[in-house]
């Protein structure tokens, strides 16, 4: 028991060194051209640390282009629209180029508008520029258990999607109306942020998904490639000359890393053409 427990002292000392000496070797100075990397993965939820991350790197002199790595199938509404503003915004003093992961739908699309220039993969998952509201339905079980319900209200329509009574005619009507002002503010962000005639993005925009080549075509993207191809698109719209150094704000290698059963992006990427620094988060 007792060498057990030396081993495993043993272990998280060695860990806590390499921690605190890849932090040092990370907060190294950055010279030279800078790119700031934005990563938006998964559901988009929040906007907060996103307009953060993109606010830093436009008040930030030496940061000369924003790259938005976007793998996203979409999320919520007002996020996607904050964090649209915020790239808005950016792109009238810096470069901003989103690369496309896997997926970049619905709001991860809303997102991208805006940007400079947008770039993804042949295979990249795009698009699906509508609105969708899910809501449950579970009163033929409540009935079958014999469990109801009793609302105490004070507006009529307070209730309208509860998960416990079916919709009359009238409340489809008004949620349709909500969802169908939302679709029309996405067709004219992506019509302002792509610079396309809103009657054409209308046609295209009935929520379905396009591929990055079926996205080209349409006006949708401006070109295929990888994120190395959008570095070197966005070093060339910002005048960087040579390799630019990448300035990302990421969670640096620590226990909390191994024990959450994640590796640290530093140990695992393989950019070849780039050479990639961090800068942490306080």
């Amino acid at each position: 028991m007792k060498k057990t427990c030396i081993i495993i002292i043993i272990l998280i000392s060695s860990l806590i060194v390499l921690s605190l000496l890849l932090t040092l070797l990370q907060k190294e100075g950055v010279s030279g051209e800078k790119i700031g990397l934005v990563r938006v993965e998964g559901p988009i939820f929040s906007s907060k640390e996103t307009i953060e991350e993109i606010k830093d790197f436009r008040d930030n002199k030496a940061i000369k282009a924003i790259v938005l790595r976007v793998d996203s199938p979409g999320g919520a509404v007002a996020s996607s629209q904050e964090i649209y503003e915020e790239i808005k915004k950016t792109v009238k003093e810096k470069p901003v180029v989103v690369s496309m992961g896997a997926v970049a739908a619905s709001g991860g699309y809303y997102i991208s508008a805006p940007a400079s220039k947008i770039i993804a993969n042949p295979g990249t998952l795009t698009g699906s520029i509508g609105v969708i509201m899910e809501i449950p339905n579970i009163k033929g079980l409540m009935d079958k258990i014999g469990i109801k319900t009793e609302v105490i209200k004070s507006g009529r329509h307070k209730d309208l999607a509860s998960i416990f009574k079916e919709m009359d005619p009238e409340q489809r009507r008004i949620l349709q109306s909500v969802l169908d002002d939302v679709h029309e503010q996405f067709i004219r962000a992506v019509s302002e942020g792509r610079n396309i005639p809103v009657d054409e993005i209308r046609k295209i925009a009935d929520g379905r998904i396009f591929t990055g080549s079926q996205a080209l075509a349409l006006r949708l993207i401006d070109e295929l490639g990888n994120i190395e191809d959008a570095i070197k698109k966005a070093s060339e719209l910002a005048g960087i000359k040579g390799k630019p150094e990448i300035v990302t704000r990421k969670e640096g290698f620590s226990l909390k890393t191994l024990l959450n059963n994640r590796l640290p992006e530093q140990l695992i990427n393989e950019y070849s053409s780039v050479k990639i620094k961090y800068m942490f988060v306080p």
